[in-house]
């Protein structure tokens, strides 16, 4: 999937994304976007980290290629900070699209002011310890989520999904058919017409009674 297709993926956003896939591979946590107004989608760069530990973010940096979304995980997920402005600074520098933290994130005013996408579970300053080797690149969970290593990961004020990268092309057509759909419903919406009658939702109700 190229560039133009990752921008369009994140223009359609995640809850059209996720319906359009046929309700696949929503990442179920209540994310905190760091970044208001911020959306990202990219292939996968993930990382399981040592519980409480960020070594492996250290390690991974190098890795990490342009328009990449960096997936950080621990064993348990826990408020324990596996990043912050130092660390982001450094994947800012690599141009990585976004960065997925299921833990925690600190130094948040910087954040914001690097203005590199972040989305985490937790915020807390509990810092992390630099001692305990994890992997990087292996199949992740993340709120449910099964994430591979370039599989396609969209973010925004909604939260996130993952799309499978073998599917990325078939949903982003669904996912622009349902734009053309909801564009022409909202045309009804607008001139009157109620959703009740439009989806025959009418017919469910009524004959129960």
């Amino acid at each position: 999937m190229n560039a133009a297709d990752l921008s369009r993926l994140s223009e359609l956003g995640v809850a059209k994304v996720y319906e359009a896939s046929g309700r696949e591979g929503l990442i179920d946590l209540p994310l905190i976007q760091v970044i208001p107004g911020s959306r990202a989608a990219g292939p996968a760069r993930t990382v399981v980290c040592g519980q409480d530990d960020n070594l492996m973010v250290h390690a991974v940096i190098e890795q990490v290629q342009a328009g990449e979304v960096l997936v950080l995980t621990m064993p348990e997920a826990r408020p324990v900070a596996l990043i912050g402005e130092l660390l982001v600074t450094q994947l800012k520098v690599r141009n990585a699209a976004a960065i997925l933290v299921d833990a925690a994130v600190r130094d948040v005013d910087e954040l914001v002011k690097l203005g590199l996408p972040v989305w985490t579970r937790y915020i807390r300053v509990k810092g992390a310890n630099k001692a305990t080797p994890g992997v990087v690149n292996i199949p992740v969970t993340v709120g449910g989520a099964i994430i591979a290593p370039n599989d396609i990961v969209l973010l925004d004020a909604d939260g996130g999904v993952c799309v499978r990268r073998e599917r990325a092309d078939e949903v982003l057509i669904a996912a622009e058919a349902r734009f053309v759909r909801e564009a022409n419903l909202r045309e009804k919406l607008v001139a009157g017409e109620t959703s009740y009658d439009l989806h025959r939702l009418r017919e469910l109700v009524e004959k129960k009674h």
